[in-house]
């Protein structure tokens, strides 16, 4: 009788043992962590890798300032290369091989522009000649960038045209009378806008000399 019972005691703790077991199995399964195992001897436990900084966007490139010395003075404008970036790379690259350099203004209109770009005013032999203040560089834009961003106003510089703006090249104007923008929008393209010198605009005459016409870097993110 006491044998018997100590089998049966014997039988019992072995169910609750392995009973034990499953559940401690099952607490196992996906939804338990797992414990972490440490590193061999001697070897130096893995350095988490930070997380990089997203990179900075890039600044806005600086608008290019056209600066004209001429024979009464300089003036300075400032470029749109956002709203007119063929036309403003076309003048720029001009500016850069000296390409203005001993002009003279050919057409000047009082309270109302100033305009320069012809090579053939270098020459002052041919000052009232036929040709005189018609030509260009030989290359024409190709496109029309003309902007409701920049409408034309006192100051502002546009690509002169002879009824078609994608057919412009180097002759510019400023305007000087404000008033009078109205009937030239949306027929040229407004590259820039006087910032320095607007008196020395004012003051110039038919024929007059463009000594030196140089660029250079604007604040950044102009427009």
């Amino acid at each position: 009788m006491i044998r018997r019972l100590n089998i049966a005691t014997l039988m019992l703790a072995l169910v609750v043992s392995l009973t034990a077991a499953d559940a401690l199995v099952a607490q196992s399964g996906s939804g338990a962590k797992r414990p972490q195992t440490a590193p061999p001897a001697g070897q130096a436990a893995p350095k988490a890798v930070p997380r990089s900084a997203p990179a900075p966007s890039p600044a806005a490139a600086p608008a290019p300032v056209i600066v004209v010395d001429t024979d009464k003075g300089t003036f300075e404008f400032t470029t749109f290369p956002k709203e007119a970036p063929k036309s403003v790379e076309h003048i720029v690259a001009l500016v850069k091989r000296n390409f203005y350099n001993g002009q003279h203004f050919h057409r000047v209109e009082p309270n109302f522009v100033v305009q320069w770009g012809s090579p053939t005013t270098k020459d002052m032999r041919f000052v009232g000649q036929p040709g005189w203040g018609s030509g260009g560089s030989g290359k024409a834009i190709g496109v029309s960038e003309i902007s409701p961003l920049h409408k034309h106003k006192l100051g502002s510089v546009a690509l002169a045209n002879s009824g078609d703006p994608t057919q412009a090249d180097s002759q510019l104007y400023v305007l000087t009378n404000g008033a009078k923008a109205a009937g030239l929008n949306g027929k040229y393209t407004v590259i820039g806008q006087v910032t320095s010198g607007m008196s020395v605009v004012q003051k110039i005459q038919k024929n007059d000399g463009i000594k030196r016409v140089t660029v250079k870097a604007g604040t950044p993110g102009a427009k």
